[in-house]
């Protein structure tokens, strides 16, 4: 096989997660401008409006029933993760929120186990020591800062919760891809998100101004953009080679960061997201490569 075309599916998953890490900064400025829920909410609707027309011109595949129960399950596990996580990066640093978020595959072991009955090994247990402790070291260094507020404590636990979700929906996620075309997957959990989160709308949501509604059309474009190019790449590599390069979402999420809203990264954050990783790292090898991080 030729050397481009070996490398090309590694090339398109830096791409993907470079384009999900824009999409998180683009979503952080609508979700302060206009309220996580009513960001989320249209985003999910565009994302589906988006995403129709394509499915159309794949000629419409549907998995049938066996699917139909999947797409709900994870329909709903993705939007109390999204309204979680989209919270927790207003109120903290991008680079902050990624870091603690990529303690979700850990977690996806436990939920392995108990809903694939897949048996989890010594190194997961170490694994997830590692993750917590990295966890703990970002608290640590916030505390040591005196940025440790009440504000910054909901998000820290906004963004676990979301990762609990996160483990979840990851599992679930390797049970629809079993069933479903990655434009399928695409379409309905963009639409069941749509029509779970609309039942809260007369109260919630609040029609943003034409910026802010460019700036969700625009993430709600990024997004569908990256789940469609990393289903690609992991339909032609496997999980376990493409995975490491995921976690250079904490170095895109350090720079947007930077650049759109001047957040610094500290050592702390930067220690902790390493331990977090390296865990990752040693689970996935040893226990699970099939668990990846794409959303």
């Amino acid at each position: 096989m030729p050397a481009t075309r070996t490398l090309l599916p590694f090339a398109m998953t830096v791409a993907g997660i470079a384009i999900f890490s824009a999409m998180d900064a683009v979503m952080k400025g609508a979700a302060l401008a206009a309220g996580v829920y009513t960001a989320v909410f249209l985003r999910n609707s565009f994302g589906a409006a988006m995403m129709a027309p394509v499915w159309l011109a794949a000629g419409k595949p549907l998995a049938g029933r066996a699917a139909l129960r999947v797409h709900i399950q994870r329909a709903v596990v993705t939007s109390g993760m999204a309204l979680l996580f989209f919270y927790g990066i207003t109120v903290l640093p991008l680079a902050e929120a990624i870091a603690i978020s990529f303690i979700a595959p850990l977690i996806a072991l436990y939920f392995a186990a108990l809903l694939l009955g897949e048996r989890i090994q010594p190194s997961a247990v170490i694994a997830s020591l590692l993750g917590i402790a990295g966890v703990l070291v970002i608290g640590a260094g916030r505390m040591q800062s005196g940025a440790l507020s009440d504000e910054a404590l909901s998000g820290i636990a906004a963004i676990l919760v979301s990762a609990v979700l996160y483990a979840l929906n990851l599992v679930l996620q390797r049970k629809q891809a079993l069933l479903s075309s990655p434009i399928e997957i695409a379409l309905v959990q963009n639409l069941f998100m749509a029509m779970i989160l609309a039942l809260a709308a007369p109260w919630w949501l609040n029609w943003p101004a034409w910026p802010g509604l460019v700036q969700i059309a625009l993430a709600a474009l990024l997004a569908c953009a990256a789940l469609l190019i990393l289903s690609w790449a992991y339909a032609r590599a496997e999980a376990q080679a493409l995975v490491p390069i995921e976690y250079t979402g904490f170095l895109w999420a350090m720079l947007f960061g930077w650049w759109l809203y001047d957040e610094a990264v500290g050592a702390a954050t930067v220690l902790g997201a390493a331990l977090i990783v390296v865990g990752c790292s040693i689970a996935m090898r040893r226990q699970n490569p099939q668990l990846g991080l794409a959303p």
